[in-house]
């Protein structure tokens, strides 16, 4: 099996570890797979990932984080070369939701070995995520976090702490409108959350119940805290709960929504971890079967 793999150069992994092309060149060599290995700055993923589908490679496997596995999956949807991950991110959420192992030589079996399966993909104005999309209170803090980053050289937790921390005082609330065909329902929220799956709204349960279902619908999940200090409490009671059970927290399920932002033309706009200013209205849809993805062979059934 001959595959391109594209790591982003700039994860801390890649740094941490000290990874380099050759490296990472024999490990997928005993696996049992020749791989065109490319350590590049992540702005230029999107494109090698084009390119490599345009040359016929078997398969694009994304090295880093969420951002980059998203990346990478931008140009594989609707197509029938498959995406392998190599998980060389801070928490790596799409590749723990499917049971892809942290450790590189195991994940690189799994892109040797794997069995491809298609699963759904979210949509928002055209940008498709994996995971999730947010908006409110939470794509601000991932801005601020990263110019922390490059401004101070803190890592990733420490970033978000203080840029959290900066922002909480400024906290506004969005007037937002969701609709859905003849339905529809005007809400003020300080977070609206889009899942690509069912989510456990819990700190130390992330993720969905399984990633390889065929739902058919996004599902959304909007806070109507009216002050700073219930947003924080709802933050700590997700420490310890799943906060969709609180009275605070609606949700729906839908294939397909739209949602307009009162007195905001551009608003920013959280997938997958990085952030995008989009313009309102937000018309979110879901792309059933849409991504091929290298997954871990299932396992057999235990004998009765």
């Amino acid at each position: 099996m001959n595959v391109t793999v594209l790591v982003n150069r700039g994860s801390g992994t890649v740094k941490k570890k000290g990874l380099t092309a050759e490296s990472l060149r024999e490990l997928f060599h005993k696996a049992g797979t020749e791989a065109d290995v490319r350590l590049i700055p992540g702005g230029e993923i999107c494109d090698a990932a084009r390119d490599a589908v345009k040359a016929g490679t078997e398969a694009v496997v994304a090295g880093g984080g969420d951002g980059t596995v998203r990346a990478v999956a931008s140009e594989l949807v609707d197509g029938e070369v498959p995406l392998g991950v190599l998980p060389l991110g801070t928490l790596n959420h799409f590749a723990g939701d499917l049971k892809i192992p942290n450790d590189l030589e195991a994940a690189a079996r799994v892109v040797s070995g794997g069995q491809v399966q298609r699963l759904d993909v979210g949509e928002v104005n055209g940008e498709i995520f994996l995971n999730n999309s947010s908006l409110g209170f939470y794509p601000p803090i991932v801005q601020a976090r990263d110019q922390e980053m490059r401004r101070s050289k803190h890592g990733k937790w420490v970033a978000m702490a203080i840029a959290t921390f900066k922002l909480l005082p400024k906290l506004r609330s969005l007037h937002v409108r969701i609709s859905s065909g003849d339905w529809q329902v005007d809400r003020k929220t300080q977070v609206l959350f889009v899942g690509n799956n069912e989510y456990k709204l819990n700190a130390f349960a992330h993720g969905a119940p399984d990633r390889t279902e065929d739902s058919g619908n996004l599902y959304v999940y909007l806070t109507r805290s009216r002050s700073r200090l219930g947003l924080v409490g709802l933050a700590l009671a997700g420490l310890v709960r799943d906060v969709k059970r609180a009275e605070s927290v609606e949700d729906w399920r839908l294939p397909e929504f739209k949602i307009e932002v009162r007195h905001k033309r551009a608003i920013p706009v959280a997938f997958d971890g990085e952030v995008s200013v989009l313009r309102s209205p937000l018309q979110y849809r879901t792309r059933p079967r849409a991504l091929p993805v290298l997954l871990p062979p299932e396992e057999p059934e235990a004998p009765r």
